[in-house]
């Protein structure tokens, strides 16, 4: 049996040394493996084009969050997909969720503006009570975020396609109902085909005048040209953006230098070599023991 590591080279090296200790049986390859048919588990953030030669697959890992980079319908029926499940991704992704929210909340994007123009001018405070946040997304990450959140004393929401209990959380599965109640907008879906251009101009407005936006799901999501007219004519007042699609965006891209938007380099979540090799080492061992394996995707769905 043996694992083929497909993506970075020197984060390959951090993961080899670790199934060293933890798994010594297995054979770990990076690059390329002599014997296609020993490999039961590749890592990689996208599929190899050669994927029929491993006629003995189990799972492919991926090496971040997300799997909407694989086709997941043209894999192998039997072969697994299972997501990266470090925790390290929703620590960061508190502490991004946390940074952009405060910063629209407290109007930073005005105050950068104006201190570009050379203007001293204050604004007023609007206290946490009277922001309302809405969470699109109550996977780990979206969940994580709202429980950041909580001690700013925000009135919290999240929406999702299924019914979902989180304490301190109105939970809706009605779309036009949370948004209308949401003053912050915080999306954290997975890429779908139900969920790509989510963001688009009847989304923003069924959000109330002046709402803001934090985009730190999938850059397909967002309608780049809707979110540009919606800060323009003042539907949205703001946005901090983590994600856009492609990346980078094209120089000369108004998103670049428009006054109501932050944009930073899909940086919200990096994972982190050491704990990712121990989430990747749980799922194999989950997978030679027949038990459950953390992270494994439903590929009807998607995540």
């Amino acid at each position: 049996m043996a694992v083929l590591y497909l993506s970075d080279p020197e984060r390959g090296a951090v993961f080899r040394a670790a199934f060293a200790v933890a798994l010594p049986h297995i054979a770990f390859h990076i690059g390329n493996a002599p014997d296609p048919l020993a490999v039961r588990w590749v890592i990689t953030w996208t599929v190899p084009t050669d994927l029929a030669r491993y006629r003995n697959l189990q799972l492919i890992i991926s090496v971040g969050a997300g799997v909407d980079q694989f086709d997941l319908a043209a894999l192998p029926p039997g072969v697994g997909v299972v997501r990266m499940l470090e925790p390290g991704i929703p620590q960061q992704m508190q502490e991004y969720i946390t940074l952009a929210t405060l910063a629209l909340h407290r109007d930073l994007p005005a105050y950068l503006g104006q201190q570009r123009a050379g203007v001293w001018k204050a604004g007023r405070n609007l206290p946490a009570a009277e922001r309302r946040v809405g969470v699109m997304g109550l996977g780990q990450l979206g969940r994580a975020a709202l429980a950041a959140l909580r001690p700013f004393g925000f009135p919290l929401a999240g929406w999702a396609r299924s019914a979902q209990q989180i304490e301190g959380v109105d939970c809706f599965t009605d779309l036009d109902v949370f948004l209308a109640r949401t003053d912050l907008l915080i999306c954290l879906l997975p890429l779908t085909p139900e969920t790509e251009n989510i963001l688009d101009a009847k989304l923003f407005a069924r959000l109330p005048h002046g709402a803001r936006l934090v985009h730190a799901g999938r850059g397909r999501q967002l309608d780049h040209d809707a979110l540009i007219a919606a800060l323009n004519t003042g539907q949205l007042s703001a946005t901090v953006l983590d994600v856009t699609a492609p990346e980078p965006l094209p120089q000369g891209h108004p998103l670049w230098s428009h006054p109501q938007v932050i944009l930073t380099p899909h940086i919200a979540c990096q994972t982190r070599p050491g704990d990712g090799a121990l989430h990747v080492i749980a799922a194999i061992r989950a997978d030679l023991a027949g038990d459950a394996i953390p992270g494994l995707v439903d590929r009807t769905r998607g995540y």
